[in-house]
């Protein structure tokens, strides 16, 4: 606004309401004032009757002074407004008999702006702009100081704050949706992370919010996105999503990336030469190949910046990722907006051959532009000023490929307003000033399979297609291996796609089929590693060794032996180096084939690598045991014990456990395939528990069963019993109830034979466990009292509160409910003394399912709050579910049908975290929080509601969950 004139009136309402006059602050008064005032101001010079004003400030309750209120605020609003000497007929606040008007003309009003902007940037949208739409939905937006009119009371404030914030949501809709298209999900998840309130039921922004996550390759977040907005309009609101979000949920199902994410963003149409009068210097390479896969990338590369300005874009990523043949054919694409020139550098930062000092390459490029005038200076301060001195009437495009670092960019920065400089390299640039940074990360499956296919053919991936695919995710879409096994499939004609698959079976095999004449991509991954210093050489070496894909900074800490805040130096350098990927914030993984590199590195140093290995399983296997409720240390009574771990408590190492994810069952796998099989059998036991009260049967089942595979080499006897009582443990929580019992009496044989009082105690609660499932009570109160004979079950809390639970189900099965409580209160002083919330929780549910069948609705209700308590804190949504909708027909027990409708809600919303394909007792669960619900609103005289629970119940299989 430089050319406003100085003492121009600005008022602002995006926001509190501001006015000022030359820069500096007028005072407003009160808020019933500046109520007045927005009232005025926003009938855009309308006239507004003092009836009408009266109405829209003060609403049904006017004061009592009647419309002579009215001059008490305009007339200090006019001395406040108005410049010094302004008369009253040119006042900004006009009268006349029975009405006002402002006077718009001259006056500045944020909402103006807005407007404006908008409008240029919808109509930058709808021509196909979209970045440059988003840098103006942006200026838009930032218009906004918070809530409009933020604070002011009455009607009309009401009216206008409610207009504006849609406004504001439609702008930022838009803006979304172009970070879509332009493929910047991350940018727009970011954005997406600030919601209010309404935001929850907001339909447009979870399907944008569902567009950017499936675009990040999220697409179970995006389903469960889905889900949870259904459960919480149905439950809530009463109502389905609508058809769009429906559309929308079916197409993240079927993977449509045409209806999910559109059609790649247009780019700015090329700016038209301007006529030449002399032959312009062009020293791009030739176009390598088709560009696959790269079009977001290629759009920030190539679109307009300020003019009269010199533009920097830097564009890094590891090894054989793409980057020169992206910055070239930017440069190709931009080459005719630069009439001067496009020039080309090969800095040689990771080559085989000599690297380029500054002093040369400013050599060569003076001669380019034919500014060399005899023989050059070999000083770089003197060079430096020739270059600048020749590119400053020049308008240049300058690529400077394979850059080190920002030393070398910074002397041949070109002077010309203007000029363009595309800059390339392995590492992250961070010191260097640039209007735009890119990472290039590995091209995505379908985009590997796209440039694989045009390498060999359309006709011969046909014929393979599965085997395209599984060579494409071997090169882990790392655009350097895949045109390499192109090359080689090229080359051999007789080959098939799927012998070349099975050429690279195994990591030893698979970096060396991805070499061809001088092209390697061991050699480029080679390069990298020994430009590190001799510590990040180490850490390097040591992530080959971890045992997950992903990891966070106290694996790799166990692995070097320092301390965290020191390993995460290391690694933040290895990401500025390219060679380790940061996917968010505090998590770190290794491309796929630098892990290969990485792991072929340690093993050349097998003493290192044995030591940095063990000592990742060891912190895996500490947190595991620290995580379990099953108690130490006679729970554990094999292996290495905690010590040192950095988990303070179970919750602390839960918390670690769940970051890991789906790859808990890999590190076990790891450790059998590097040869630990003792830690395979340990950690593969530890994680029972933590799984199990998570619901990830499955999950503990297969790392049992890898375990078990290997247990004849391990040199801890007990695991051969152990793994067997642990997979039949699992059983019990599938439902497994015959398998699980040859299980475990073959466990209990060997027990016996081989005299481990531990596991047979273990595997005798395990069939009383099973004898309680299948209704046999008396064998399993038999069986229990057996293993509390021959254990000692006050050696162990966890055995002995298990074992008092299944006698007390026992009794509470033959309707003995006073011996069931009495079992249930031993259980409870056991429990309480292992202090883990789960277990305790468990026994109290137990126990106050017993007061309810007797009508102790009172002791029931206690009981129940502390295990709602107790098993959310545990993170056991199964047992929170049963405890909350018992908690339920407490409540309606004791009088409270309202609350009880409450919480058998909660109870369903829990229920649906539960996966029908993971979960035996699913429908069982579902079937008895909608049968309570169902009596809980017969009871509020609600018949339609509880017909329609009754009327689901019975829609759903009779089924009846396990013991435990």
């Amino acid at each position: 606004m430089d050319s406003e004139p100085p003492e121009q009136l600005r008022i602002a309402v995006l926001g509190p309401l501001r006015a000022c006059r030359g820069g500096a602050p007028l005072d407003l008064g009160p808020v019933k004032r500046q109520a007045v005032l927005a009232a005025l101001l926003l009938s855009r010079g309308a006239v507004v009757s003092h009836e009408q004003l009266m109405h829209g400030v003060w609403g049904s309750e006017p004061p009592a002074s009647g419309h002579r209120v009215l001059a008490s605020h305009v007339n200090p609003l006019r001395r406040a407004l108005d410049a010094d000497g302004t008369r009253h007929t040119e006042s900004v606040i006009r009268s006349g008999k029975g009405w006002y008007r402002f006077a718009v003309d001259g006056v500045r009003l944020d909402v103006a702006d807005l407007t404006e902007r908008g409008v240029e940037a919808r109509r930058t949208k709808a021509s196909g702009e979209l970045a440059r739409a988003v840098d103006q939905l942006s200026s838009a937006l930032a218009l906004f100081r918070g809530e409009p009119l933020a604070g002011l009371p009455g009607l009309f404030a009401q009216a206008e704050r409610e207009r504006l914030s849609e406004r504001r949501r439609g702008l930022r809709l838009d803006r979304l949706e172009c970070l879509v298209l332009l493929g910047r999900f991350g940018d727009a998840l970011d954005d997406l992370t600030i919601l209010s309130p309404s935001d929850r039921y907001d339909e447009s922004l979870l399907a944008l919010r569902m567009r950017a996550l499936y675009g990040c390759e999220r697409q179970a977040e995006a389903l469960n996105a889905y889900q949870g907005m259904r459960v919480r309009l149905r439950d809530e609101l009463g109502v389905d999503p609508g058809e769009e979000l429906h559309r929308l949920y079916e197409a993240v199902l079927r993977r449509d990336d045409e209806h999910l994410l559109g059609p790649a963003a247009a780019r700015s149409a090329a700016q038209p030469a301007r006529p030449r009068t002399r032959r312009t210097v062009n020293e791009l390479p030739g176009d390598a190949g088709r560009l696959v896969g790269r079009e977001a990338e290629l759009a920030q590369l190539t679109e307009a910046y300020a003019p009269g300005s010199l533009s920097i874009v830097t564009v890094d990523g590891t090894a054989g990722v793409g980057k020169t043949a992206l910055v070239v054919r930017a440069a190709r694409e931009l080459s005719d907006q630069y009439p001067d020139g496009s020039l080309f550098v090969d800095l040689r930062a990771h080559s085989t051959q000599r690297r380029h000092t500054p002093e040369q390459a400013l050599q060569r490029l003076l001669r380019s532009l034919g500014a060399a005038k005899g023989e050059l200076p070999s000083d770089l301060e003197e060079l430096t000023a020739a270059w600048r001195a020749a590119t400053s009437p020049l308008r240049l495009l300058l690529v400077l490929d394979d850059v080190q670092d920002a030393d070398q960019v910074r002397p041949l920065l070109p002077a010309g307003a203007g000029s363009r400089v595309l800059v390339a390299g392995r590492r992250r640039l961070p010191e260097l000033d640039a209007d735009r940074r890119v990472t290039l990360e590995p091209l995505r499956s379908g985009g590997a399979v796209l440039l694989i296919t045009h390498i060999i053919g359309e006709e011969r991936a046909s014929r393979e297609p599965e085997a395209t695919r599984r060579l494409a995710g071997l090169c882990d879409g790392l655009p350097l291996a895949l045109r390499i096994a192109g090359s080689r499939l090229q080359d051999r004609r007789t080959w098939t796609v799927e012998y070349l698959v099975g050429r690279m079976a195994g990591d030893e095999r698979r970096l060396g089929e991805l070499s061809i004449g001088d092209r390697s991509v061991e050699a480029a991954f080679r390069l990298s590693y020994d430009q590190l210093a001799p510590d990040q050489q180490f850490g390097f070496r040591a992530l080959g060794q971890a045992p997950t894909v992903e990891f966070d900074v106290l694996a790799p800490a166990a692995m070097l032996g320092r301390p965290p805040h020191d390993t995460e130096r290391i690694l933040e350098s290895l990401v500025d180096a390219n060679l380790l990927q940061q996917p968010r914030p505090g998590r770190y993984r290794l491309h796929d084939l630098v892990r290969v590199h990485a792991r072929r590195l340690a093993e050349a140093l097998p003493d290192e690598a044995a030591g940095t290995r063990t000592a990742a399983l060891r912190l895996y296997l500490d947190a595991a045991r620290i995580a379990s409720d099953w108690g130490l240390p006679t729970g554990f009574p094999t292996g290495p014990q905690p010590s040192g771990a950095p988990f303070a408590t179970w919750k602390d190492a839960e918390i670690w456990l769940d970051a890991a994810g789906g790859e808990l069952v890999d590190v076990v796998g790891q450790a059998v395939v590097l040869g630990e099989v003792d830690y395979a059998c340990w950690i593969a036991e530890a994680l029972v528990d933590y799984f199990t009260r998570q619901g990830r049967y499955h999950e503990s089942q297969t790392a049992l069963e890898i375990a078990l595979a290997h247990v004849d080499e391990a040199t801890d006897p007990r695991m051969a019993l152990a793994l067997r009582n642990c997979l039949a443990y699992t059983g019990v929580y599938q439902r497994r109830y015959t398998q699980s019992r040859t299980v475990f009496t073959e466990a209990l044989h060997l027990s016996r034979r081989g005299l481990d009082s531990i596991e047979e105690t273990r595997a005798l609660i395990g069939l009383a466990s099973v004898d309680v499932s299948v209704g046999e009570a008396d064998q399993a109160i038999s069986r229990v009292a057996e293993a509390l004979a021959v254990y000692r079950a006050p050696h162990n809390d966890w055995i002995a509160s298990i074992g008092f639970v299944i006698k007390g189900l026992a009794h509470q099965l033959e309707g003995r409910n006073e011996e069931a409580l009495a079992g249930f209160a031993e259980a409870r002083t056991h429990a309480d003394r292992g202090r883990r919330p789960r277990m305790l929780g468990r026994v109290l549910s137990f126990a106050a399912e017993i007061h309810l069948r007797r009508g102790r609705y009172a002791e029931a209700k206690s009981l129940l709050r502390q295990a709602v308590h107790l098993v959310g804190e545990a993170g056991d949504v199964f047992l929170c579910a049963c405890s909350l909708t018992r908690l339920g027909t407490a409540e309606q027990g004791v009088g409270d049908p309202g609350a009880a409708v409450a919480l058998h809600h909660q109870a369903l919303i829990q229920h649906q975290l539960l996966s029908p394909l993971t979960e035996p007792a699913y429908d069982w669960l579902e079937m008895d929080i909608r049968s309570r619900l169902g009596r809980a609103y017969l009871a509020t005289g609600r018949i339609h509601e509880a017909l329609g629970q009754f009327q689901a119940v019975l829609e759903l299989p009779d089924r009846r969950p396990g013991a435990l």
